[in-house]
């Protein structure tokens, strides 16, 4: 071999180990970064609610019978006492006499029970009957009593019931809706009229399972009506529902509003913005800045001294307009890359860049 081609060759075998050697560094990917910092939870979400009255009923008649007359429709102011509905009331009027000529029956013989004790102690005192004789007369006596208490019960409440036949309102309110018709047969307990009473207002909304934890009795809340967005009024979370709808996994609160507008009324839709909670604080990372682990979630975290990245789950909370709340998995302080988490690998060198703040304090 000539000198010349020795050397090409060695040139050739140099030139070869560099494309190797530039083949197996491994690149230092610049990325978008931001750093966790926790903030107060400035709630700011809108929910929308039905406004209802504090006190709504279903209601219906005592005893079982054919509808005669519906006196009131869906929307008419009722005030107490007044007559919404009636039932036919030949039967329950038959039963109060039936029970009328028991009692009369049972009086005669407790008359006549009665009459026989004096007869029969009268008899005993000259020792005309034994002390047997006498006690069975006695036992005859208060038998008969019980009969006839029993009777003056049984009557009273066929009077009772005799009167049950007309279905009143039980106080002032609003008719919502009507549920039977005249000459349908309705079974006692059967709803007839759903009556809205007048007094305190509340709205009703519908908190998903993930932010229920953010509401409390007490909360304050401000308010404001569909139909008039300009005027908000206050409120207070009045009750948080133990359990959730099995159907929409929701969570009932109802809102109070104890000084709403005059042009509130029963079904009109409300929009609630609740306070913050005393002491809460939330970490919120960009929307980008998650990837998904199987079925949950996950962030690519900056170890700041090596600037080699590892993927880790968390929980979110809820997503807003301004990226994800964070429950766990992440520490205020940790520098999270923001964008680009798909192309990344564990382990693998980075240069963060732009570490802002993560927008932990955003209202939301």
């Amino acid at each position: 071999m000539s000198r010349a081609a020795a050397l090409a060759a060695l040139a050739a075998a140099l030139l070869a180990g560099c494309g190797e050697a530039e083949k197996t560094a491994e690149p230092v990917r610049p990325v978008l970064t931001v750093t966790v910092a926790p903030g107060a939870a400035a709630t700011r979400d809108v929910y929308s609610g039905e406004v209802r009255a504090r006190v709504e009923t279903d209601l219906a008649f005592r005893v079982g019978g054919k509808i005669t007359a519906r006196l009131v429709d869906a929307g008419a102011r009722v005030k107490a006492g007044q007559a919404l509905a009636r039932l036919d009331p030949d039967d329950a009027k038959l039963a109060a006499d039936a029970a009328r000529a028991q009692i009369a029956s049972s009086e005669a013989d407790l008359a006549l029970a009665r009459s026989e004790l004096d007869r029969a102690r009268d008899l005993l005192a000259r020792q005309f009957i034994s002390q047997s004789a006498f006690d069975a007369r006695s036992a005859a006596f208060k038998a008969a009593a019980a009969r006839a208490e029993q009777t003056r019960a049984q009557a009273a409440i066929s009077v009772n019931q005799q009167g049950y036949t007309t279905l009143v309102a039980e106080g002032d309110g609003l008719v919502l809706s009507v549920a039977a018709e005249p000459g349908q047969v309705v079974s006692a307990g059967q709803p007839v009229l759903r009556l809205a009473r007048d007094g305190p207002m509340e709205v009703v909304i519908s908190v998903p399972e993930g932010q229920v934890s953010r509401w409390r009795a007490g909360q304050p809340a401000a308010l404001s009506l569909w139909a008039q967005p300009d005027i908000v009024f206050p409120g207070f979370v009045r009750e948080v529902s133990g359990g959730a709808d099995p159907v929409t996994r929701t969570f009932a609160v109802r809102v109070a509003a104890p000084k709403h507008p005059e042009s509130m009324r029963v079904g009109m839709t409300a929009s609630v913005v609740p306070a913050p909670v005393a002491g809460e604080a939330v970490i919120v990372v960009p929307l980008a800045a998650l990837a998904k682990e199987g079925e949950q979630s996950a962030v690519w975290v900056v170890d700041a001294k090596t600037s080699r990245v590892a993927r880790r789950v968390v929980k979110v909370g809820m997503y807003r307009e301004d990226g994800a709340t964070i429950e766990s998995g992440l520490a205020a302080g940790e520098i999270v890359v923001a964008a680009g988490v798909h192309k990344l690998r564990p382990g693998q060198t980075v240069r963060p860049q732009g570490a802002a703040p993560a927008p932990a304090t955003t209202p939301r």
